[in-house]
């Protein structure tokens, strides 16, 4: 069960930076066998992920969990096969079409957070009204659709003052060795209030203060800073167009948006039920959200600086093993806020080892996918689609790690921190939350 608690820190945040996550998550695709014509819940979790992506990576997240709650919640007023997230619990609805308070819970979460994105050929109103006009009418799809709709509401009201809003930022102004600083294109650091967001599956992020990163006159500071030198820069000679394609496929694809794809793909492979996915989705996008929001925590606690500031300064750090490059460039542009952990480790993290833990580690056939890749510096601009193949779990979580690697944007130290506690939040998330009911 849960309870509403909120958080109220103030300013804006810089508007460019938006601006650059909307154009970077857009235009995304929801790959192949994504779906069962039969389950409805995959079909919309795929239109909600779909319709998110105009938003940034942490309000992805958010919004996912959030409308993966309304409809977990809506099934199993209908079902009862597992413990209630919302307190008070959606009242039973026996007998209650299914598929009603499905599409009803996801229309009315997303409408209300995308209200631009209801109208339209495709829009989320022309969804909501093929699928509810395929269900007879009478007392099951009524009862279904107000089933849907209490729950949506329930859990839009639950998060009305969670932290999210309004974005906060903070300039920083330590010039000593190791501390963040500024990088390109950044005029504040962001997502200040982020690490403050109420979380859904976890009692709170202090809890999950990660070890300090490596000293920077450590041998292993010596060798993530040797190694990011070499294959993150912008003219780097040793990164391989392979490595350079995942760089670009997951600057591009949140963690929610692809481990979404990755669900949707192995419940409709292995054959889970509606209740089943409801559940997973859930407790998936929950701890992708916990993840992210305790790696804003940690990355404020420890204030570590990014490699582009690191190694322009490498001469000045402290340790004789690190070279200085006053021109240092990064393959991909800097997020604009501390390097540890990573962000994108960290949600990712979590996301796969609930996964692991709801659909095994190995086994899969799981496609991520992009058609929205920006080609460099083509005139007009032009965009390619990129994808990836994988059977294991692991491996979409060492992509993702090479990614921000070999894209300049991160210390390894930084990935290996981030899938810990991913690993470590979901780990209660799954435990905790959405229990199934035993007679």
């Amino acid at each position: 069960m849960h309870s509403t608690k909120s958080s109220s820190p103030g300013a804006k945040y810089r508007s460019a930076f938006l601006v650059l996550a909307i154009v970077l998550f857009t235009g995304l695709i929801s790959g192949p066998a994504s779906a069962r014509a039969d389950d409805i819940v995959l079909r919309w979790n795929e239109i909600s992920a779909r319709t998110a992506t105009t938003t940034t990576p942490f309000n992805q997240a958010r919004v996912a969990a959030i409308v993966q709650l309304a409809v977990f919640e809506a099934v199993n007023a209908i079902t009862g096969e597992y413990e209630p997230y919302l307190n008070p619990p959606t009242q039973p609805a026996p007998g209650a079409s299914i598929e009603a308070a499905v599409t009803t819970a996801a229309h009315k979460v997303m409408t209300t957070y995308f209200p631009a994105a209801a109208p339209g050929i495709n829009g989320l109103n022309a969804n909501r009204d093929a699928d509810l006009g395929a269900i007879p009418d009478g007392p099951a799809k009524t009862a279904g659709i107000a089933v849907g709709m209490s729950a949506a509401d329930a859990m839009i009201a639950l998060r009305a003052t969670d932290g999210s809003s309004p974005l906060t930022v903070i300039i920083p102004s330590s010039t000593e060795p190791g501390d963040y600083r500024l990088t390109t294109g950044c005029a504040a650091a962001m997502f200040y209030n982020w690490q403050r967001v109420t979380p859904f599956g976890i009692p709170n992020a202090s809890s999950f203060l990660l070890d300090p990163p490596p000293l920077r006159g450590s041998n292993r500071y010596a060798k993530d800073y040797a190694e990011v030198m070499a294959v993150g820069s912008s003219t780097s000679t040793v990164r391989s167009a392979d490595r350079a394609e995942v760089v670009r496929l997951y600057a591009a694809t949140s963690p929610s948006f692809a481990l979404s794809m990755a669900t949707r793909q192995m419940a409709a492979q292995k054959g889970t039920s509606v209740s089943e996915n409801a559940r997973a989705l859930a407790l998936i996008n929950m701890s992708i959200s916990d993840s992210l929001v305790a790696s804003f925590y940690n990355k404020y606690q420890y204030n570590r600086w990014r490699p582009e500031t690191g190694i322009r300064n490498g001469d000045a750090d402290g340790n004789d093993k690190t070279a200085g490059d006053t021109g240092f460039a990064t393959f991909i542009a800097t997020p604009c806020f501390p390097a540890y952990p990573s962000n994108h480790a960290s949600g990712t993290g979590g996301g796969l080892e609930a996964m692991r833990r709801l659909f095994g580690a190995a086994g899969h056939d799981i496609t991520i996918a992009n058609t929205n890749i920006p080609v460099p510096g083509s005139v007009p601009p032009a965009v390619i689609t990129l994808t990836r193949h994988y059977t294991q779990l692991k491996q979409i979580g060492d992509d993702v790690d090479d990614a921000r690697v070999y894209g300049g944007i991160h210390w390894r130290s930084d990935q290996v921190a981030g899938n810990d506690l991913g690993r470590a939040i979901a780990t209660q998330v799954v435990q905790n939350n959405l229990r199934p009911v035993h007679p």
